[in-house]
Parts: structure tokens; sequence; C-alpha cells
């Protein structure tokens, strides 16, 4: 009988083909939750001009898939914890693949508003659940990598919103975008074939020989025997997992990473919300604005990766306050209009600071919790921060109503991008469980928390 670490298994291995099927798969999931964080902002134009809607009214009307995402964020996130990551990724695909689709059925606002809400519910659940399931798996050396790599997904989805968006709207009318969000609900045969489900569930469930069968595929130093003994970090009591996140001093860290999602999304939903329509008040025509929003996710593409990069080999909290600090300096200088190679460049800048640190920051908190409670905590970040997401489309519609210069316009939505950087500088990494995978030995909570199976 011998005891295996399984955290020290995972974390020693080195990049392997399991590791790229998990990659891939959460890369593909969040492509579609980024497709449909620009699709409402690419249409929403047109929605105005269709059903002669006010700017406060399309506001809102985008706010309700975000209100859907804050709950589904919040339910699944902690459901995920105990009834397994996979099972919810599934629910949550089929939710929100289904209902994108049939938005493009919907013969008036109201019924837009609520098919986006229900697929939002899905869209919600998923990130924090395919973010935990790559931070479990990924080796230690490589985590920050692989999770914003995995995360950027979200923002090439945003890129071929917006890249459809110029040919389809045109030729096919708005409703022709939304029928492509239905492409993952084909692939979910793919996806529960492939897709593996927690350690902690494994364990949990007494699974013990599947999770020893994965655990060859992670690393392959590692040969699963029949009398090993696992030992993982778990809860001996069936807690709830929500007030796990304020024990053992987390409670300064677990508000501060809230206020700083909630800040980072009334920024990203905004922008990406408003910016065609923007530009199209500041004199540029609506195909040009559309390149404007394909610009700014492409440039998060680049901020995601780079920004994992960086925390792999660099202090994340510095990582982020830095993206947070050019993402402020980038919009107030957009507001002056500059020539339009600048324009290009301050765009590519904004995406990559503003998305890029929201990607950024999931990996931040998917390391900060214990793994029993790393979907719950990466849930409720991302669930109290969809307040934040359905502020911002409002927001922008009240400074639209509002005939504000494109100055203003853009200073205010600067000012979440600094209230973000000073919630990080709070954070409290050393109660945190950043450092806590590379013992051989649990301490503290971790002691604690011991369970062998």
């Amino acid at each position: 009988m011998k005891s295996i670490n399984v955290n020290q298994v995972i974390n020693d291995s080195k990049l392997k083909r399991f590791h790229m099927n998990v990659l891939l798969w959460g890369l593909i999931i969040l492509l579609f939750d980024g497709f449909d964080l620009v699709i409402y902002g690419a249409v929403v134009p047109v929605l105005m001009e269709d059903w002669s809607l006010t700017a406060i009214e399309a506001g809102a009307i985008g706010s309700y898939a975000l209100v859907g995402m804050m709950l589904g964020a919040t339910i699944f996130g902690t459901l995920a914890d105990k009834i397994g990551r996979k099972k919810v990724i599934v629910i949550c695909v089929i939710l929100f693949s289904l209902f994108t689709a049939l938005i493009g059925f919907a013969g008036s606002p109201e019924i837009f508003g609520l098919l986006r809400f229900i697929a939002g519910l899905g869209l919600g659940g998923v990130m924090p659940n395919v973010i935990a399931l790559m931070t479990e798996y990924s080796p230690k050396n490589m985590r920050g990598t692989l999770v914003t790599t995995m995360c950027s997904g979200y923002a090439i989805g945003g890129v071929l919103s917006a890249a459809i968006s110029i040919g389809l709207i045109s030729n096919f009318g708005w409703e022709s975008v939304f029928f492509v969000g239905v492409i993952p609900f084909f692939l979910l045969p793919w996806l529960y074939k492939y897709l593996p489900d927690s350690p902690n569930f494994y364990l949990r469930t007494n699974r013990s020989e599947e999770l020893g069968k994965i655990l060859e595929k992670v690393n392959p130093d590692y040969t699963y025997q029949q009398t090993d003994v696992y030992q993982l970090e778990m809860s001996k009591e069936n807690k709830i997992p929500v007030p796990e996140l304020f024990r053992n001093k987390r409670s300064l860290s677990t508000l501060m990473f809230w206020a700083s999602a909630l800040m980072t999304l009334i920024l990203l939903y905004g922008l990406n919300t408003w910016l065609p329509k923007l530009m199209v008040n500041a004199g540029y025509p609506l195909g040009s604005s559309l390149t404007f929003l394909l610009t700014l996710n492409f440039g998060a593409i680049i901020g995601s990766v780079l920004g994992g990069w960086l925390s792999d080999r660099w202090d994340t909290k510095k990582v982020l306050v830095m993206y947070y600090i050019i993402a402020c300096i980038s919009l107030i200088l957009l507001g002056f209009k500059p020539n339009m190679f600048l324009l290009y460049v301050l765009l590519a800048f904004a995406g990559a600071t503003t998305i890029g640190s929201q990607i950024v920051a999931n990996v931040y908190v998917s390391q900060y919790y214990p793994t029993h409670i790393r979907s719950t905590g990466v849930g409720w970040s991302l669930g109290i921060g969809r307040l934040g997401a359905v502020l911002g489309p409002s927001l922008g519609g009240v400074l639209l109503s509002m005939n504000l210069s494109l100055q203003v316009n853009f200073l205010v939505f600067a000012i979440p991008g600094l209230l973000a950087a000073l919630a990080i500088v709070f954070v409290q990494d050393n109660y945190g469980n950043l450092n806590v995978d590379n013992k051989k030995d649990y301490e503290g909570e971790i002691e604690d928390k011991r369970k062998y199976l």
C-alpha cells in the first residue's frame, strides 16, 4: 500500500496530450461564452433601428443575459463542488447553446430579453467550472499560462462574433448571428466522452481507479496500482461552500476579489456593448465601428496569453495592477479621437488589458482558494461581478442618452479600472492557497481537511 499525493503528481507533470485535451475543450466552450459577450454589441445598432429602442431600453435588454450570468455563476459554481464539474458543464452548454439559437426567432424585445436571460444562466455557470478544472489538472509551472490560454477562447469568441457580424448582418439580418450559437450543442457527445471530472469528485464518489488511470495520463512517471491510497485536500464534513470563502482570514481577500470583478465587468461589458454605437456617434460608419470591436477583442487574445505567461514568471497581483493601469490610460486617450493608426493601437491595448485583466483575475482567484471550494470561489467572484456586467450596458445607455462628449464617455469607463486595481492591492496572498500546492505535507486548514481513501 502506497500513499499518493494527488496534487504532487499533477504539479510535477509535464505538458501532455491530456492537458491539451482539457485545454481544447475549455477553449471551445469559452469561445462561445465570448461570442455571446460581443454579439449583442454587434447587433444593438440594428436592433435600436428595427424596434425603435431608446439607448436606455437597449441597455436594459443587454443586461438581461447578464442577470442570468450572475445567477448561473453563483448557482452552478457552487453546485459543481457538490455534483461534479463535468455534469454542470454539460447542463450549462445545453442551456446557452439552445437558447442563444432561439434568440434568432425572437419577434419582440420582451422575448429577446427572456431568451437572453435563460442563455445567460448557462453562460455564467460554465466559466467557473472550466477554469477550476484546468487549474486542477495543470502542471504547477504552467498553470497560469494554460488557464489564460484556455480563457483566451473568450476573446477569440469576441473576435469571431465581430468578424461574423460584419458579413452576416448586412446579408442575412441580425437574427442569423445568433444561429451560430447552437454549434456547441452538437459537440456534446465528444465533450462528455473526453472531458474529465475533478480529482476531488472522483475521490468523494469512491472512483479511485478512474482517478488513477487519469493520473497516468497526466504524469507518465506515475503508474496506477490498485493498492494505492490517494491523498487530496478535501473537506471531512459536508459543509456549505460559500461560508468557507470567509474562513481562515480570507474575508477581506474574498470581498476584494468580488469588488475587482464588479468593477472589471462594468468596464468590460459596457465597452463591448456600446463601443460600436459610441464610434457611430463619433462619426464613424457602422462597418468601421464593428472593426473597432474586432480590434478590441483581438487585443484581448494577446493580452490573455501574455498575462498568463507573466503570471507564471512574476507575481500575479503585480501583473493585474499593471494591466488595470494600462487599461485606464488607453481608454482616456481613446476619448481624444486620435488618428486611425493610434486609434487601433489603443483599442488593442484596451482589449488586452480589460478582457485580459478579467481572465488573469480568474486564474488568480482559482489558485487562491483550496480545491474543495475552487468552483465556489471563482463562481461567486464572477457572480458578484455580473452585477457589474448588468450595470455596464445600462450605464452606457444612460451616458449615450445624456449626449456627453466622447472624452467624458471613455473617462467614465476608465474609472472602474482604477477601482479594480485598488481592490486587487488589498488581496492578502499570505492567507490564500497560492503556495500550498508545492508542499508535500499540508498545514493549518489543509491538515484539518486531509482525507485518505
